[in-house]
């Protein structure tokens, strides 16, 4: 029997698999965009309950898109000589004219593609101009346009500040102290509402320490907002939209984290606004671990059970906690939507009620 040659068979082998293998990767690569094309498709009907949510979040993300870009027009990016409101968000980081534009821009992009998403997938978008009545700053720099919210009367809960310094998780019960209890208590601005509110110095840099705390506020609610719908979600590419946006809401917050923390500490602090006699301490000096302004990131906490590890993450985000009507009463507490119409406050209400309705199907 003629004794057949190995190597040349070994050679046959390994030409055939390596043909085997790019054959192979070219199918997969050519399956993986198919299924991309097919995601971007988005074929089949949505359940009732995404449907709630996302059109809850194109809600949350118009209103906003709305607060953001009054805080953009008079303090964010602009061309020319900067004034004192610029510069004082500079005082609490020299990109913070950058930092509020970049929010904004991305928050219309919220607001923009989920609308397009739900009239992608056959559902009515969410349009809340009608409501856009309320006056703004007037101010140089403000645009004279109505408004869905409003600036000027805020009651910002600051707890956000001390809850993500602290070992206990509101899911398992626990509250928080206010970082600055009269600012939580009382009605303030956040904006200059004319250009008097430019000077003096201590009075226009007390309007962005506000606007920082609250930069704070409404992006702490809208991570657990968006992290607590997600467990609702019954189609893939709805959550993957919810993760995807939500992901960016966190990048925001800790952004604001951050920058709220120069605003109370030196030299910035301790700082007392001449006109409406709030206080901003240095954080430093009470040596208080849940005013410490070099924390930026989530202390661990508990999570899930008492029980495991701490963890540090996201809080809340369990059941009965900041869920789509929560969120909605914070915003309405803030004093976000003081002098707005009742149809919009029911409005709102109705669409926040359909997102907490939404139940997962697998």
């Amino acid at each position: 029997m003629k004794q057949e040659n190995t190597s040349s068979k070994n050679n046959n082998r390994r030409s055939f698999l390596k043909g085997a293998l790019t054959v192979g990767a070219a199918v997969a690569g050519s399956s993986a965009l198919g299924a991309s094309n097919t995601l971007a498709q988005s074929p089949g009907r949505l359940t009732r309950g995404d449907v709630g949510i996302l059109r809850f979040l194109a809600a949350a993300e118009l209103i906003e898109a709305d607060l953001w870009q009054q805080y953009a027009e008079l303090g964010g990016v602009t061309t020319g000589t900067q004034n004192p409101y610029q510069l004082a968000f500079q005082q609490l980081d020299s990109d913070g004219s950058q930092y509020i534009t970049s929010n904004t821009l991305d928050e219309q992009s919220h607001a923009q593609f989920l609308n397009a998403y739900l009239s992608l997938r056959g559902q009515e978008p969410v349009d809340l101009d009608q409501f856009r009545t309320l006056p703004g700053s007037q101010a140089t720099g403000s645009r004279q346009i109505g408004r869905l919210t409003n600036l000027t009367q805020l009651s910002v809960d600051t707890s956000w500040y001390t809850r993500y310094r602290s070992t206990t998780n509101p899911d398992f019960g626990a509250s928080f102290p206010q970082a600055i209890p009269a600012l939580a208590s009382g009605h303030f601005s956040a904006i200059p509402q004319t250009n008097a509110d430019f000077a003096p110095a201590d009075h226009v840099q007390a309007l962005a320490n506000i606007a920082a705390f609250h930069f704070g506020f409404i992006e702490q609610g809208g991570l657990s907002l968006y992290a607590t719908l997600a467990q609702q979600v019954s189609d893939a590419e709805v959550l993957r939209i919810v993760l995807s946006i939500g992901g960016d809401e966190i990048a925001h917050f800790l952004e604001w984290v951050d920058f709220a923390g120069n605003g109370v500490q030196t030299p910035v602090a301790p700082l007392t606004d001449p006109v409406s006699g709030l206080v901003f301490p240095d954080f430093n000096a009470t040596q208080n671990p849940l005013l410490q302004t070099n924390l930026i990131f989530p202390v661990a906490c508990e999570f899930i059970n008492p029980s495991l590890p701490m963890c540090a993450v996201i809080r809340p985000t369990g059941p009965g906690q900041l869920n789509a009507a929560n969120f909605l009463n914070a915003l309405m507490t803030d004093g976000l939507f003081i002098g707005q119409s009742q149809e919009f406050t029911a409005l709102l209400g109705e669409l926040a009620d359909a997102a907490d309705a939404a139940v997962r199907h697998l």
